[in-house]
């Protein structure tokens, strides 16, 4: 398999698990392709075409060449320089590696992070929140992750990557896609009655298993739980995971949750704390489910049907662990 080829796959299987169904795709696409058609005569090489077919602004090619075969790749949760740099020095003593592969964005594609947040608005307005109430209470804190990235030095790992010869990717939606599809699916399916009940069916997974281990368990966050047996007293209602969309969403979501929809259990990778707040005033409870654990289960989602069929070694590093289901 060449790069672009395990690139183009893995944006497939991101589709296929898109919250969104294609219809909805295909209308963001359609909004991309007017922007690029208004600039007119200005159409210049700073916009990037790949707006146009990939929904996935967060996922990209950050270094070539797209046509270099790949046997080896070496994954991580977040991958920068310093483990740019690690890379290079196990090349030294032998190991192969042909790809490098961040799950975290950069370059580019960490510039692009807040243009991914349009799929959060699709995923409330299917839990009956009015589309046009969910882009608004999203708009604010676009703008507000727009203005993070502005002063981030975003070439840093890009340009370590050229300079030490590694072809260099990209996965952010398109694995957040998996975990997310894979974790509200058996949520749906198995309709929990407690909080203990959800925290039981997150648990047996393997990925938070060995986050466990380590100490860095879920944190549950339930309205009045003071002990672990509280946890089985207090009803779920519906559970809601979101763990898809670029980045955390607006603190008003919460208000509208509880307003407009039956959650009564949010499950997420992180939460902020002015989120935590409103969260709480809506006596919603929350589910921590951890940050590296979530990203694990989603590249190995992903991974299970990209290398589907090859023989392609990953080298895991970063706080990426691999568990293969196939």
């Amino acid at each position: 398999m060449k790069v672009k080829g395990l690139y183009e796959k893995a944006i497939e299987v991101g589709r296929a698990n898109d919250p969104r169904d294609e219809d909805g795709i295909a209308k963001f696409l359609i909004k991309e392709k007017r922007q690029y058609e208004r600039l007119g005569k200005k159409k210049d090489e700073a916009f990037d075409t790949e707006r146009l077919t990939n929904p996935y602004p967060d996922t990209r090619i950050l270094n070539g060449p797209d046509d270099a075969e790949v046997n080896s790749i070496m994954v991580g949760v977040d991958l920068e320089t310093p483990e740019l740099l690690l890379a290079d020095r196990l090349r030294e003593k032998g190991t192969e590696i042909d790809l490098c592969v961040a799950h975290h964005p950069e370059g580019h594609a960490l510039a692009n992070l807040f243009r991914a947040m349009d799929l959060q608005a699709d995923v409330m307005a299917r839990l009956g929140i009015p589309i046009n109430v969910a882009e608004g209470i999203l708009d604010p804190r676009v703008h507000e992750v727009k203005r993070s990235v502005l002063v981030r030095n975003h070439m840093r790992a890009v340009d370590a990557a050229r300079l030490l010869g590694f072809p260099f990717i990209c996965l952010h939606t398109v694995a957040d896609n998996c975990v997310n599809t894979y974790l509200q699916k058996k949520f749906d399916e198995e309709k929990l009655d407690t909080v203990g009940e959800v925290i039981d069916l997150l648990e047996a997974i393997p990925e938070y298993k060995l986050m466990k281990k380590r100490s860095t368990g879920l944190v549950v966050l339930a309205r009045s739980a003071k002990s672990v047996e509280d946890v089985y007293r207090i009803r779920a209602g519906e559970v809601f995971v979101d763990m898809t969309g670029g980045t955390g969403g607006s603190q008003e979501m919460f208000d509208k949750l509880a307003t407009n929809t039956q959650v009564g259990t949010f499950v997420g990778m992180h939460i902020s704390d002015r989120n935590l707040d409103v969260a709480k005033t809506n006596h919603i409870n929350v589910i921590v489910a951890g940050h590296t654990a979530s990203d694990s289960l989603g590249l190995n989602l992903l991974f299970d049907e990209v290398l589907k069929g090859t023989n392609i070694e990953i080298i895991p590093c970063s706080g990426y662990d691999r568990v293969e289901r196939n």
